[in-house]
């Protein structure tokens, strides 16, 4: 059998496993236990900030809204890769309402953002995740920069702490898709929900703290709003295996060798959003998260099976390889595709 060919039976083979040990059924008490309890965080600690008025300790609930408001985006996603219901159209619009209402996120921007990434993780000219930012991730990206952000590229993985400013350039890059006038489903809609809770936020901020303790209040909230986003997403590719533009590879490959897990228990589960399986929400990303867990042994077992290299480290393990890596990006000597499956199919 074709070595291609044999990846998907060995795929399809694994995904029966799965299917019968019920790792895909709907988690319904789960999730309307988490929504349900989000959203009440969410309205108490509101509720809180009016009673507490003008005070610093109003950062500590800046502190909180941040993490609420992390986990509200996380059901959001799980919501957009329908774990959630059985109808599209539920998951479709509870996704919607939640990162648009909730969080102030364009949800039809970031499913395109995001579908495109998971159809191809860490292929060049195909991943957007990958693609120019704040951050070269691949030397072509790094070859075509100039002047001082191509000199402060050699040291860029200490500027990790950046991802503090990532909800921010979240926010700002949902407003700037809405004003965008390519075709954006149900714009309209998301345009009234992020308007609307921008404007409420801030109209609420200033009616109870002075302009400097508004803003303070702001930048907190937005810091580990950031923080929690990219400490979930930024462990997962950087750092693994990029592939070049014209390599195929077959989709159990694809998803698992380009993917890395962090190991930990409850609470690494809880701050990413039960991203830390990474590797399984690739291989079945409507597989709903607190099944994640069970399906690793699964998983894990079938890559061994099939000499198929699975990375699990700690997260502290992760942030030390993205930050060589990000480093070493720009040095001509490296070479983004030198890896055991680049090789095996350049031969």
């Amino acid at each position: 059998m074709p070595r291609r060919t044999r990846y998907v039976s060995t795929y399809t083979e694994l995904a029966h496993q799965v299917r019968a040990a019920g790792l895909l059924r709907r988690r319904y008490a789960y999730y309307w236990t988490k929504i349900i309890g989000t959203i009440a965080a969410f309205a108490g600690i509101w509720v809180v900030f009016a009673f507490l008025g003008d005070s610093w300790f109003q950062l500590v609930l800046a502190a909180g809204l941040g993490v609420v408001l992390a986990q509200l985006t996380f059901l959001g996603h799980d919501s957009a890769h329908r774990q959630i219901f059985a109808s599209h159209h539920w998951n479709d619009w509870t996704a919607r309402v939640l990162s648009g209402l909730f969080v102030g996120l364009s949800h039809g921007w970031w499913m395109n953002k995001h579908s495109r990434h998971h159809a191809n993780p860490n292929k060049e000219g195909a991943d957007p995740d990958i693609g120019p930012s704040a951050f070269a991730f691949t030397p072509t990206v790094a070859q075509n920069r100039r002047g001082l952000t191509a000199r402060l590229t050699r040291w860029q993985g200490y500027f990790v702490p950046l991802i503090l400013f990532m909800g921010l350039a979240l926010h700002i890059a949902s407003i700037q898709r809405l004003m965008h006038r390519q075709q954006l489903k149900h714009r309209w809609w998301e345009a009234v929900f992020i308007t609307g809770r921008f404007g409420g936020y801030v109209t609420v901020l200033l009616l109870v703290l002075p302009p400097g303790k508004a803003a303070a209040f702001f930048g907190v909230q937005m810091a580990l709003f950031g923080l929690l986003l990219g400490g979930a997403f930024a462990p997962n590719h950087v750092g693994m295996p990029i592939v070049p533009p014209d390599l195929k590879i077959d989709f159990l490959q694809r998803q698992v060798l380009m993917s890395r897990n962090i190991a930990g228990g409850r609470l690494t589960s809880f701050a990413m959003g039960g991203l830390n399986y990474q590797i399984e929400h690739h291989l079945f990303p409507n597989m709903p998260r607190p099944n994640l867990r069970r399906a690793q042994p699964l998983v894990r077992e079938h890559c061994a099976k099939h000499n198929i290299h699975y990375t699990e480290t700690s997260l502290a393990g992760a942030y030390r390889v993205i930050v060589r890596y990000l480093n070493a990006v720009e040095h001509a000597t490296m070479d983004p595709f030198r890896c055991p499956l680049a090789t095996q199919y350049r031969s």
